[in-house]
């Protein structure tokens, strides 16, 4: 097993709380308060700034070429995510440009972003690697709950690009950085571990408002 799947299955407590937290099965169902979405979109883009830029830090910081156009397209792709939300803002009425992070975006950004700079590559792979599998994750299970005579709700576009061919590239993507650049220690552990607790966390904070 490698450490990106070792890593994974270790913390599929924190993977199963995040699924079955109410904000994400509201999701999965179409019964989610359009308020909370929104409030959402907005946390969510905030943070997906600070991902782009971590990727971009940990490329300037990468001792091989392939790693550095890794990171690069790995940014690009979040840069394709943004506009996902830029679309979600003008529908659900969302100035992205006026957001102010919650205390649960804030703790997950500076995560990031102090990983990214002080670190080496590897650990930021760790720290940004819970996300993008998370998401997956979540995708694919929300899609497969969903039955062929459902009609589409608000959230159907959020399930179909987490669901995607296109996404679950990425994330193993990221987790090939892991494997390659990343030493199986403690900070390993607890770095993956503290970013899945992050996005439980954020969630959580969507959910309550």
């Amino acid at each position: 097993m490698s450490l990106s799947q070792t890593l994974w299955q270790a913390n599929q407590d924190l993977v199963a709380a995040s699924l079955n937290n109410p904000f994400v099965q509201g999701i999965g169902d179409g019964s989610l308060l359009k308020e909370k979405f929104a409030y959402y979109v907005g946390q969510d883009a905030f943070f997906l700034e600070a991902f782009a830029r971590a990727y971009s830090i940990a490329a300037a910081k990468a001792p091989d070429w392939e790693s550095f156009q890794t990171f690069h397209a790995l940014a690009n792709g979040v840069l394709q995510e943004l506009n996902l939300h830029h679309s979600y803002a003008q529908s659900w009425n969302v100035d992205i440009k006026s957001v102010e992070p919650g205390s649960a975006t804030r703790q997950y950004t500076d995560f990031l972003l102090s990983t990214a700079w002080a670190q080496p590559i590897g650990i930021t792979a760790v720290a940004m690697c819970p996300c993008m599998r998370l998401y997956a994750y979540i995708g694919q299970q929300l899609a497969s709950q969903q039955k062929g005579d459902n009609p589409a709700h608000d959230y159907q576009d959020w399930i179909t690009t987490y669901s995607s061919d296109e996404f679950e590239p990425l994330a193993k993507q990221l987790e090939s950085l892991v494997d390659l650049h990343s030493p199986d220690s403690s900070l390993t552990r607890s770095t993956y571990r503290y970013a899945m607790v992050c996005e439980r966390d954020f969630f959580q904070a969507a959910w309550q408002q």
